[in-house]
C-alpha cells in the first residue's frame, strides 16, 4: 500500500538491517563504476589493502598501525556511501513488498465466443492478453489493467492508493480506468485488457518504487561529469606531490619520508568531493520516495526535476481552483418565456449530459416542477451528447403524427449564439445581459435555445477552495506563474480568477486551445506543468514538461502523463512542484557544502604534512607549518583525523540527504543567499571543528 498515514520512520529497524546487507553488496565493482568518485575511493581502498598486506607479509611493522586505520576508514567511507543509496533504495523496497502482498495468483473469468454466444471460462490471469474481455462481479479481484466496457460498480482501490473510500468505475467517460489487484465491491462489470501481465500498472509501481530501472537524471549526469572532473585534477594534483615531496625532504635532510603512498590516497580521497558524491544517488532516490509517500508516481527521476524547474502551471478551474461541485441554482427565463417552460428545455437538454452540471440541472428541474426526465424522453428522440468541442448538449425530436421537428440545444452562451444564428433566430438582448450579469458575479451561465427562440439561461455556482489565493501568492514568490483553464466565457473566468489570484486565465478553453498555449509556452522557454484525467487531454499531457494524470482517469491520459497521483487531487500539483524544488535545493546544498568541505580540509592537511620540510637545524617545524592554524599534533594525526572526518560526514548527512532541505518558497538569489551562508560557510567551518576534536581524541587514545 502506497498511502500511509503514518510517515515512514526514518531509520526503521527493518530498513537498516537491509541497507546494511545491501551496503556490501554493493561492493560489486560493477556497481562502483556507476559513481566515479566513490570508485575512485574504493580502488584506493584496495591500494592500500594490497601495501597493508605486504607490509605484513614482509615483516614490516613501521606505520602498520597508521596504514591500518587509513584502510578500515577509506572502507568505511564506500561502506558508508553505499549505505546512503542502500536507506534510500530500501524505503522504496519496503513499499514494493507491500505492494506484491496485492499481487498473488488469481483466476480471471473470461469472455469467449461471438456476442450472441459468449460464455465464461476461469483461466489464470497471466494467460490474459490484451483485448481479452473479462467478467468481474461483487467480491472479485480485478486480474488486470483494462477499461470498463460494459456495466458500474463500486471498486475498492485501498490496495494501491491506500484510500479506503470505494471509488465509481463504469463505461464510457473518464472514470473507465480499472487497475488491476483492486477488488469489485458491488454489482457487475465487463472489462477488457489493456496491458500484458508483467507491465501492468501495479508492475510498473513496483519497480519504480524499488528503483530497479532508476536512470540518472540529465542534472545527475551533469553533476557526476563535473564531480569526475574535480576528480581528475585532484588525482594529477596529488599524484605530482610525491616527486616535489621526495625532493624537499631529501633537500631537508629528512631520512623518514612522510609522504607515502597511502597517505596520499587519503589525501586524495579527502579533496575530492567524496560527501556529494556518496550522496549523489541518495538525494535522487529519496525525491521520488517522497513522491510516493504523497500518493504520486513519477515515471522517472527526470520529471521529478522537471518539476523542480517549472515556471508556468496550468490547472482546470473545476476540481483544482474551485470545489467542483458546481451546481444549477436557478432558471432565468428569457422575456416572455414562462419559467417551467425553460426549465422543461433544459431538463429534456440536459438527459444526456453526463457531467456533474448536466445532472444538477435535471434535479433542480425536478425539485422545483416535479418533472422527471424518463416521462420526458419521448420515442424516436435523438440525444446530443455534450463534447468540449461543441461545448452544448441537446435533444433532437424527429417531426412526428403532424408535430414539427425540435431541436433543443443547451450550452455555453457563444456557442448556443452560434447556433442559433446558424439556424436564422435572433439572441435577445436580455440574455446577454442576465449572461454577463452571472458571469460577473463569478457563477456558470448555460444558455437553453428550443430552435431558432432562445428560452434563457440556468445558473451555475461554483466555489473556490480555501487557501488558494495564498498557495497561488506562495507560488508567485517563487517564480512560478499560475494559468487557471476553463470552458466558463471570459466573464466568469475573470470572476474566478480574480478571487483565486491566479495570473492568468483562458476561457472557453477547447483541447486543442490546451495544446496550442502550452506549445507557446515552451517556445517562449517556460517549462510547464499541467494535469488531466480525460482522453481528450492526453495530447497536453504528453506535450507539457510536467503531466499530472489523474489514477481514475482514462488508460489514455494516464499512460501521456510522466506521473499519476493516486489520490486524483488536481491540487496536488502545487505540492509536486514543491518537492521538485526542494530536490533541486537538497542537491545544490549539498554540493556547495561538499566543495567548501574539500577547500577547508586542504588547510587543514597540507600545512601538517609539509610542515616539517626545509626546518631549521635543531627544530622540527619547517615554514609551512605556520599554516598549521589548527595546531595539528602530527602529520600523521592530521590525515587520519581528516579521513575520519570524511567518513563520518557522510553518515551525518544522511538524514538531511533523505528528507530534503525544508522549502521555503523564496526567490533564485534568496535561495542562493542563504545556500551560501549556511551550507558554503557552515561546510568551511564544520571541518575545521570536527578535524581538531578527531585529533585531540585519537591523540588521546594514542592511535597515532
Amino acid at each position: 500500500m502506497i498511502h500511509q498515514s503514518n510517515p515512514q520512520p526514518l531509520f526503521d529497524p527493518p530498513i537498516v538491517g537491509r541497507a546494511i546487507v545491501d551496503a556490501f553488496r554493493k561492493l560489486d565493482p560493477r556497481q562502483q563504476a556507476r559513481n566515479p568518485v566513490i570508485f575512485v575511493v574504493a580502488v584506493g581502498a584496495m591500494m592500500t589493502s594490497v601495501i597493508l598486506i605486504a607490509d605484513l607479509l614482509r615483516g614490516i611493522t613501521d606505520g602498520l598501525l597508521f596504514n591500518l586505520q587509513i584502510t578500515l576508514w577509506l572502507w568505511f567511507t564506500v561502506l558508508f556511501s553505499n549505505f546512503a543509496e542502500a536507506m534510500a533504495e530500501g524505503r522504496g523496497k519496503a513499499q514494493a513488498d507491500s505492494l506484491r502482498k496485492t499481487r498473488r495468483e488469481m483466476t480471471a473469468r473470461l469472455l469467449v465466443g461471438g456476442n450472441g454466444s459468449q460464455k465464461e471460462k476461469r483461466v489464470p490471469a497471466p494467460e490474459l492478453r490484451i483485448g481479452d474481455l473479462v467478467v468481474c462481479e461483487a467480491g472479485d479481484q480485478i486480474p488486470g489493467d483494462g477499461e470498463v466496457v460494459e456495466g458500474i460498480a463500486s471498486v475498492d482501490e485501498s490496495a494501491i492508493t491506500g484510500e479506503s473510500a470505494p471509488v465509481i468505475r463504469e463505461s464510457g467517460g473518464d472514470r473507465s480506468a480499472v487497475t488491476g489487484g483492486t477488488r469489485v465491491l458491488s454489482d457487475r462489470i465487463v472489462i477488457r485488457i489493456t496491458a500484458e501481465q508483467g507491465s501492468t500498472f501495479l508492475d510498473r509501481m513496483i519497480a519504480l518504487v524499488e528503483g530497479a530501472k532508476r536512470k540518472k537524471t540529465p542534472n545527475e549526469i551533469a553533476l557526476t561529469i563535473l564531480l569526475s572532473g574535480l576528480t581528475i585534477i585532484f588525482l594529477l594534483a596529488v599524484i605530482s606531490l610525491k616527486p616535489f615531496a621526495d625532493y624537499a625532504e631529501a633537500e631537508s635532510g629528512l631520512t623518514r619520508t612522510a609522504v607515502t603512498i597511502p597517505v596520499l590516497i587519503a589525501l586524495l580521497v579527502c579533496l575530492i568531493p567524496t560527501t556529494i558524491g556518496g550522496l549523489l544517488s541518495a538525494i535522487g532516490i529519496s525525491g521520488m520516495d517522497r513522491l510516493i509517500q504523497r500518493n504520486v508516481l513519477a515515471t522517472s527521476g527526470r520529471a521529478v526535476e522537471a518539476a523542480g524547474d517549472v515556471d508556468v502551471l496550468l490547472l482546470d478551474k473545476t476540481g483544482t481552483i474551485t470545489l467542483g461541485n458546481r451546481m444549477a441554482t436557478a432558471f432565468h427565463p428569457a422575456a416572455g418565456v414562462d419559467q417551467a417552460r425553460l426549465a422543461h428545455a433544459a431538463q429534456l437538454s440536459s438527459l444526456a449530459d453526463e457531467t456533474p452540471e448536466g445532472r444538477s440541472v435535471v434535479i433542480l428541474a425536478k425539485e422545483k416542477y416535479g418533472l422527471r426526465g424518463q416521462e420526458l424522453a419521448a420515442p424516436h428522440a435523438h440525444f446530443v451528447p455534450f463534447t468540449a468541442q461543441t461545448r452544448m448538449s441537446g435533444i433532437d425530436f424527429p417531426a412526428l403524427n403532424g408535430r414539427p421537428a425540435i431541436a433543443i440545444r443547451k450550452g455555453a452562451a457563444d456557442a448556443v449564439r452560434q447556433h442559433v444564428t446558424v439556424l436564422g433566430g435572433r439572441y435577445p438582448n436580455d440574455v446577454d445581459a442576465l449572461v454577463n450579469h452571472i458571469a460577473a458575479e463569478g457563477g456558470t451561465p448555460l444558455v437553453v435555445a428550443e430552435d431558432r427562440e432562445v428560452l434563457g439561461v440556468i445558473e451555475l455556482k461554483d466555489v473556490v477552495k480555501g487557501g488558494m489565493s495564498e498557495r497561488f501568492a506562495q507560488l508567485r514568490k517563487m517564480g512560478i506563474r499560475t494559468v487557471m483553464i476553463t470552458g466558463d466565457n471570459p466573464l466568469t473566468a475573470a470572476a474566478i480568477a480574480a478571487e483565486a489570484g491566479v495570473d492568468d486565465f483562458m476561457a472557453q478553453a477547447t483541447p486543442e486551445d490546451k495544446l496550442r498555449r502550452i506549445r507557446q509556452e515552451q517556445a517562449n522557454g517556460h517549462l510547464v506543468a499541467m494535469t488531466g484525467d480525460g482522453t481528450n487531454d492526453a495530447p497536453a499531457l504528453a506535450q507539457s514538461d510536467v503531466g499530472v494524470a489523474m489514477n481514475t482517469g482514462t488508460q489514455a491520459a494516464r499512460e501521456a502523463g510522466n506521473m499519476i497521483d493516486l489520490d486524483s487531487d488536481p491540487t496536488k500539483l502545487i505540492e509536486i512542484v514543491e518537492i521538485g524544488k526542494q530536490l533541486l535545493m537538497t542537491r545544490g546544498a549539498l554540493t556547495t557544502f561538499s566543495i567548501a568541505n574539500d577547500v577547508a580540509k586542504y588547510f587543514a592537511i597540507i600545512p601538517a604534512l609539509f610542515g616539517g620540510i626545509y626546518a631549521a637545524t635543531g627544530t622540527t617545524a619547517g615554514p609551512l607549518s605556520a599554516l598549521n592554524i589548527m595546531r595539528l599534533t602530527s602529520p600523521e594525526s592530521a590525515i587520519l583525523s581528516a579521513i575520519i572526518f570524511n567518513a563520518l560526514i557522510i553518515v551525518a548527512l544522511i538524514p538531511l540527504a533523505l528528507r530534503g532541505i525544508a522549502y521555503r518558497p523564496l526567490g533564485a538569489a534568496a535561495v542562493l543567499r542563504r545556500n551560501l551562508l549556511i551550507y558554503g560557510l557552515g561546510g568551511l567551518v564544520i571541518p575545521f571543528i570536527g578535524i581538531k576534536l578527531i585529533d585531540i581524541v585519537i591523540t588521546i587514545l594514542g592511535l597515532v
